[in-house]
């Protein structure tokens, strides 16, 4: 009987087992083992408390396996004797185990009770071989495991001289494959080997098959080194790269990615210009460094060149019936719009290839310009894209940046695009006027061949570099004023006028959207609660004081933010707002109707237009002793200072003011709010009455209002905004309106029910105003020569001397008789200029 198989006669048949990562333990060898999982912990626990301190040692198949079972572990493994162990302070171990023999697992058992692994193991029996063959294959295996050694660096050289003095077969190959740096797997498979022939064989074919593999990376790295500079390591690691490409005949993910964007060009069918312009550049790109900045930038490029929707369109809806249907839903009124996009859709169907006109809305905030656009991309089928430019200062935003550095990207018009997915969006360039221009560009200037009908089909984005068609594009623009709009841009624009909503109209638009919605966000069910017209017909006069609805919505918010509080509170009751009881919902007032109320001696009403709609103005004039000076208050323009001047001229020039010594006299025109900017010719011909009633004495009439401008010989001119302004004297309870009379065409757009609310007179002089806008009034009569004026007329014959015209001028003062007959006709004109002598004493 052999001394091994002695030993593995006394060696227990079933022992504890450990599994282990990465690591295939071999008979001779020693290791170091961290041991934490509790299964294995238990293992090392009752193998030191048997005799012997045996335990198995299998490695797993998986070392990402955390906790194996049965099918996760070799069954081939060897048994270990525990010479150290060191229980640290979380509950771990720290272990040596030296291998004895090879055991194969018969059973594998799993024991709940204690909470590990026990093997049934029949222990390999190994028989001695010191054949001629054996010999050689130990001598073969020396030699190349010695290559090994030099070719991988890995192994100090030293140890080789050591294996030479081993003469068992068996423990140089046991010694050899637990040395060598290879896979798990092909450890194992040593291991398993149990033939000492066999076992060399394997070895000597795996050494041979690493040194080769060692041989060709050292060749490899030959050659990159050979073909690359100093000190450029990006360089060095993409030609290393494609050396082993080419070794290997395999595809990096680098040339997959180009492969990758050469199948989009041809998929996505480019334009001629777009498609070799990304051809060109993948060639760039292919002999670059693939994680160099330049490479990024190429990148990027390509991305947004390739997936630009060039060919890609929505099918356009053209059905008058439905998209009419469609923008009724959304917005009530706005008939003009509306009119204009059924045009678009009807000459659509009929020409099947218009380019999208570019519109403009201009209106007040709130009517719903920026919503109409929505429904109209609604309304025929199309995405919707909207690009807000206000503060927009960089011409960039538009063109986009240059490719020249990291982070450049498209203009966000085509950025839009592209998001849309779509070559044909609807695109709401929201703001327009209120762009601006520095040191980096005019926006406005860029947006010229963009909004251009006959430039935009070739627009050309800085960053693409190639041109791309945007006339499918329907363009809507919006803004507050045409003032903020450069004349050549608004030239490419079709303007359409948003006024704001008449009283009748918010009142459907509260009971059809406003509180509908409102009601639905704050989770008040249809019949919990009920608004009455009377309540918002109050809510509107003294709560909201806009063109549009956007206050009138977040007032109807408050009322259903309040009555939810109370329903819930009431236990579901319905809970009803009316007249009566709306201020205990939305608090004190915020307005009061006094247009037109205060008007007085001095004190007239005019109308002014705003961004935000039309507005009543009241203008104040005062004359008080001084130097002849005109002071004006309010934050005034430059028009508006020159109208208050040419009102004074034509007031003098008509003899108003007879007792006032101009020259010693200051008149002061005040413009009440007076922290509002102000200007503008409209308010010519109220300042004039303003002052001609303070003059002549005479009040301003009640429940009137005025605007047009003003010329110093008294003529009226026309103005804008005439139907902002009448809106805005309706709203505020204005009863006639003075308007110049070549704004009449204007008249013609205002609701049916606005001008029968009002008197509408239109002027063309001031000569019809003032007897229209004062109390009481005559007009000033011509003044008439004296007796003692005409006594020196009639005795001038031929040139007088300077002598003679002194102290006739001195004397006709003096001489001038008082008229002693009094006609009932003069009677007025004496009291009125009685009054203008009292008020001028006092």
């Amino acid at each position: 009987m052999s001394e091994t198989l002695k030993k593995t006669l006394s060696l227990p048949k079933v022992v504890p087992a450990v599994a282990i990562r990465d690591v295939v333990m071999f008979p001779g060898m020693s290791l170091p083992l961290s041991v934490d999982r509790p299964k294995s912990v238990v293992a090392i626990e009752m193998a030191l408390g048997a005799p012997g301190k045996y335990v198995l040692a299998l490695s797993q198949k998986s070392a990402e396996v955390e906790d194996p079972k049965a099918q996760d572990i070799y069954q081939f493994g060897v048994l270990s004797e525990i010479t150290q162990s060191l229980k640290m302070p979380d509950g771990s171990l720290k272990v040596f185990l030296q291998g004895l023999v090879r055991a194969k697992v018969e059973k594998l058992e799993f024991n709940n009770l204690s909470n590990t692994w026990f093997a049934s193991v029949d222990y390999i029996e190994e028989q001695e071989d010191r054949s001629p063959v054996v010999q050689a294959l130990m001598r073969k295996v020396l030699d190349e495991f010695d290559h090994y050694a030099r070719v991988s660096r890995r192994i100090a050289v030293e140890g080789v001289s050591f294996l030479r003095q081993i003469e068992d077969p068996s423990k140089l190959a046991d010694t050899i494959a637990s040395n060598m740096v290879v896979k798990t797997e092909q450890r194992q498979e040593i291991l398993e080997a149990t033939g000492i022939k066999e076992r060399l064989e394997k070895i000597l074919k795996l050494i041979t098959s690493e040194v080769e593999i060692l041989g060709l990376e050292e060749k490899i790295h030959s050659k990159v080194r050979a073909q690359i500079e100093k000190n450029q390591k990006e360089y060095y690691l993409n030609e290393q790269m494609k050396a082993i490409q080419k070794e290997l005949s395999q595809k990096d993910d680098f040339q997959k990615e180009l492969d990758a964007i050469r199948a989009k060009i041809k998929k996505n069918g480019l334009p001629a210009a777009a498609k070799e312009a990304a051809e060109k550049e993948v060639d760039r790109l292919q002999k670059m460094a693939p994680f160099s900045p330049e490479a990024t930038v190429s990148r990027t490029y390509l991305d947004w060149l390739v997936n630009m929707p060039w060919n890609q369109t929505t099918q356009d809806v053209l059905d008058l019936a439905a998209a009419k249907k469609v923008l009724d839903e959304d917005h009530f009124g706005l008939d003009k719009p509306k009119e204009r996009i059924l045009e678009y859709i009807a000459v659509s169907k009929l020409t099947e290839g218009l380019r999208g006109p570019v519109l403009c809305f201009v209106g007040p905030p709130g009517v719903g310009k920026t919503s109409l656009a929505k429904s109209i991309a609604r309304a025929i089928g199309r995405k919707f894209v909207r690009m807000s430019l206000g503060g927009v200062r960089d011409e960039s935003e538009i063109r986009g940046h240059r490719r020249t550095y990291i982070g450049s990207m498209p203009g966000r018009i085509i950025q839009g695009i592209s998001k849309a997915k779509s070559s044909n969006p609807v695109f709401l360039l929201d703001e327009i006027d209120k762009m601006g221009s520095d040191w980096r560009g005019d926006p406005a200037a860029a947006l010229l061949e963009l909004l251009d009908p006959e430039q935009n089909k070739d627009f050309v984005d800085h960053f693409l570099d190639v041109p791309y068609d945007v006339s499918k594009v329907l363009f809507i623009t919006t803004a507050n004023s045409l003032s903020g709009i450069p004349n050549t841009l608004r030239d490419r624009l079709e303007i359409i006028d948003f006024s704001g909503y008449t009283d009748y109209e918010k009142h459907e638009i509260a009971d059809h959207y406003l509180i509908p919605k409102q009601m639905k966000l704050h989770g008040l069910k249809p019949g919990s609660l009920a608004i009455a017209k009377e309540a918002v017909a109050l809510m509107m006069r003294e709560y909201v004081r806009e063109a549009g609805v956007r206050n009138l919505d977040r007032e109807v918010g408050t009322l259903c933010r309040k009555a939810a509080k109370k329903y819930v509170e009431n236990g579901g009751q319905k809970i009803s707002i009316t007249a009566k009881n709306l201020h205990e919902y939305l608090g004190v007032p915020k307005y009061s109707n006094f247009a037109t109320e205060e008007n007085g001696v001095g004190i007239a009403t005019g109308l002014a237009w705003t961004s935000v709609g039309g507005e009543t103005l009241s203008i104040e004039a005062a004359k008080i002793p001084g130097k002849g000076q005109l002071i004006l208050t309010g934050m005034l323009g430059n028009v508006m200072k020159e109208s208050v001047r040419a009102a004074l001229t034509y007031a003098r020039s008509r003899g108003f003011g007879k007792g006032v010594n101009f020259d010693h006299t200051d008149f002061h025109i005040h413009f009440p709010e007076g922290a509002v900017p102000k200007d503008g010719p409209s308010a010519g011909i109220t300042i004039t009455s303003a002052l001609v009633s303070l003059l002549s004495g005479l009040p301003v009439k009640k429940n009137l209002a005025m605007t047009g401008e003003v010329t110093i010989t008294g003529r009226v001119l026309p103005v804008g905004g005439i139907k902002e302004k009448f809106l805005a004297a309706y709203r505020e309870g204005v009863k006639t309106i003075l308007f110049p009379h070549t704004n009449e065409k204007d008249v013609a757009e205002l609701p049916e029910k606005v001008r029968q609310a009002l008197r509408l007179i239109p002027v063309k002089h001031m000569d019809e105003v003032l007897p229209l806008a004062l109390e009481r009034y005559r007009a000033p009569q011509a003044g008439k020569k004296t007796a003692v004026k005409k006594a020196v007329a009639k005795k001038a014959v031929g040139p007088k001397s300077s002598a003679q015209k002194t102290s006739a001028r001195k004397a006709a003062p003096k001489t001038a008789p008082k008229a002693k007959t009094k006609t009932r006709a003069q009677a007025p004109a004496r009291r009125a200029k009685k009054s203008v002598k009292k008020s001028t004493r006092r």
